[in-house]
C-alpha cells in the first residue's frame, strides 16, 4: 500500500472495536491482536461478551470502514496544497514516403526512430478559499464518521449486553421452573400419600398431578427459551448459535444504591452536548457550511504557477524530397496562469442554493438528533427508577410468597390445609420467583441503558472481580463531575 505521507491512518483504530476493546479477556499481543479470542470463557464473563460482539459484529467493521473512506479523504483534501506533475515519454517509428510523379528526384524515403518527452506542472497558488473549504469539508466529514462509529459502538455495547441480561434470565428462569417442578413433584407426593391412607379426596391427588404436569410443561418451555436468548447471544459474538455457552447466576453482584437522586435534567443537558449521534450531526452540519463555502469558491478565480520542459529528436529536412539529418530540439515555459470563469450557464447560482438547502437540512437533523436524545435519556432514566424498585419490591413478594408455601405446605401436611391452598401458595412462589428474576434483568438493561443513551459507555464500566461485579461507571469532566460522581457511586456499589 502507498506511503501514508499526510498520517491520516492516525486518525483510524486499529481494531473495529476503537478504544472499546479491553485486553484482559483473552486477547495478548499488541492492539491488533486485541480482537484474537480463544474459546469463550466458563462462566462468560459480560465484558467478554461485549469484546466479541465489539471486534465480530459486521455494523462495527462497516463503520470503522466508513471512517477510513473519510479519512482518505481528509488526506485527498490536503493533497491539493501540493503542485501536480505530470510527465511523458513516446518512442515511435516514424516512416515518410513522399513519391512525386515524373520527379523522382523530388521523391523521398525517410525512417526514423522518434523520442519525444515532457515535463509539465500545475501549483494552485491562491483559489479564495476553496482548498481551505474543502479541507474543512473532509475534516468534518471525517469527524462525523468516527462519531457514527462511537454511536455504532455504543449501540452495539447496549444490545450484546441486553441479549447478555436475557439470556441470564432465561437461565434463572428455567432454575426456577425447575424449583417449582421439584415443588410441584413433592406436594403430589404428598397428597397422593393422604389419598392412599384415605384422608383425602382423589381430586386432591388429581389437581396436585396436574400441577406437577403443568409445572414439566413449563420447565421444557424455559429450556427452549434458554436455547434461544444463548444462540441469540453466541450471534452476537460472531459465533455459532450452537457454540456452549455458561453464564454467572442472575443474582451474583448485586447491589442496590438508593441514594440516586441526582436531577435528570442535568443528565439531558450534557447528553445533548456530548452523545456521539449529536457529535455527528453536529460535524456533519461543519461539514455542509464548508461545502457551501467550497461551492461558492470554486466560481471564483484561480491562480495556478505552470511550467512545462519537453524534448525530442525529431529529425530535419532542408526540403522536399531532401533527406533527413538527425537533429534534437527542446521547449519549454514558466508563469502564471489566472483562470476567471465568466458564464457557467446559472450553474453556479442553483449549486450554490442546493449547498445552502444542504446546511438546512443538516441543522434541522442537529435539533432533532438532540431532541432524541434527550427523551431517550428521560425515558431511560425513569425505567432504571422503576427498576430499583421492583428489584426491592420483587425480593419482598417472594419472601413473602416463601413463607406463604412454606405456611400453606405445613398445614395440609398437618391435615388442616386443603390442596387448592397449598396449589395456590406453590403457583404465588413460582410468579415470585419469576417476578424476581425479571426485575433484576431490568434493572441491570435500564442503567446500562441509560449510560448508553447518555453516550457515555466503555468496556471499564464492566468491572469483572471475585464476585462477577458488573459496575456501570460514567465518566465525567470536573465540570460536569456532579451528576457523574453520583451516578458512579449509586453503580458500583
Amino acid at each position: 500500500m502507498a506511503r501514508d505521507v499526510f498520517r491520516t491512518s492516525n486518525d483510524i483504530s486499529e481494531t473495529p472495536a476503537a478504544g472499546f476493546v479491553s485486553a484482559n479477556t483473552g486477547s495478548t499481543g499488541n492492539a491488533g491482536s486485541l480482537c484474537a479470542f480463544g474459546a469463550p470463557g466458563e462462566p462468560l464473563r459480560l465484558d467478554e461478551a461485549v469484546n466479541r460482539a465489539l471486534c465480530n459484529n459486521l455494523r462495527t467493521r462497516e463503520a470503522w470502514a466508513n471512517v477510513k473512506i473519510q479519512a482518505a479523504g481528509v488526506g485527498a483534501a490536503k493533497a491539493a496544497y501540493l503542485p501536480n506533475v505530470s510527465a511523458t515519454w513516446q518512442e515511435v517509428r516514424d516512416g515518410a514516403v513522399t513519391d512525386v510523379s515524373g520527379y523522382p528526384q523530388l521523391s523521398s524515403s525517410n525512417h526514423s526512430t522518434v523520442h519525444t518527452g515532457s515535463v509539465s506542472l500545475n501549483w494552485v497558488l491562491y483559489d479564495f478559499g476553496g482548498r481551505q473549504a474543502a479541507l474543512r469539508n473532509s475534516q468534518e466529514l471525517l469527524a462525523a464518521a468516527r462519531a457514527n462509529q462511537d454511536a455504532t459502538l455504543q449501540a452495539t455495547f447496549s444490545t450484546v449486553a441486553t441479549d447478555y441480561y436475557s439470556a441470564q434470565a432465561a437461565a434463572g428462569k428455567l432454575a426456577a421452573a425447575q424449583k417449582t417442578e421439584r415443588i410441584a413433584h413433592d406436594s403430589y407426593v404428598a397428597a397422593s400419600a393422604r389419598v392412599d391412607h384415605g384422608v383425602a379426596p382423589i381430586s386432591d391427588q388429581l389437581q396436585a398431578q396436574t400441577s406437577y404436569a403443568q409445572a414439566t410443561f413449563n420447565k421444557a418451555k424455559a429450556t427452549g427459551d434458554l436455547q434461544t436468548a444463548l444462540g441469540t447471544l453466541a450471534a452476537d459474538m460472531g459465533l455459532s448459535p450452537a457454540q456452549s455457552i455458561i453464564l454467572p447466576a442472575v443474582e451474583d453482584g448485586v447491589a442496590l444504591d438508593r441514594d440516586f437522586t441526582e436531577a435528570v435534567a442535568e443528565m439531558i443537558a450534557d447528553a445533548q452536548r456530548m452523545h456521539p449521534s449529536v457529535a455527528a450531526a453536529r460535524a456533519t452540519l461543519e461539514a455542509a457550511v464548508a461545502k457551501e463555502q467550497q461551492t461558492r469558491s470554486e466560481g471564483l478565480p484561480n491562480v495556478s504557477f505552470v511550467a512545462k520542459y519537453s524534448q525530442n529528436n525529431q529529425p530535419a529536412s532542408l526540403g522536399l524530397g531532401e533527406p533527413q539529418f538527425p537533429a534534437t530540439g527542446h521547449d519549454w515555459y514558466f508563469g502564471v496562469q489566472v483562470q476567471i470563469p465568466l458564464f457557467e450557464g446559472f450553474g453556479r447560482t442553483y449549486q450554490v442554493r442546493q449547498a445552502h438547502a444542504q446546511v438546512e437540512v443538516q441543522r434541522y437533523r442537529l435539533n432533532a438528533a438532540r431532541q432524541q436524545v434527550g427523551l431517550d435519556v428521560w425515558k431511560s432514566y425513569q425505567a432504571l427508577q422503576t427498576g430499583i424498585e421492583n428489584v426491592g419490591n420483587g425480593t419482598v413478594l417472594l419472601q413473602i410468597a416463601q413463607r406463604s408455601f412454606d405456611a400453606a405446605k405445613h398445614r395440609y401436611a398437618a391435615g388442616v390445609g386443603n390442596i387448592l391452598e397449598l396449589l395456590n401458595a406453590q403457583s404465588s412462589l413460582s410468579d415470585a420467583n419469576r417476578q424476581r428474576i425479571q426485575a433484576l434483568t431490568d434493572w441491570r438493561a435500564a442503567r446500562l441503558d441509560l449510560a448508553a443513551k447518555m453516550g457515555r459507555l466503555e468496556l471499564n464500566d464492566l468491572q469483572v472481580g471475585n464476585h462477577y461485579r458488573q459496575a456501570l461507571f460514567i465518566s465525567f469532566q470536573a465540570s460536569k463531575g456532579k451528576a457523574f460522581a453520583l451516578l458512579r457511586n449509586w453503580c458500583c456499589a
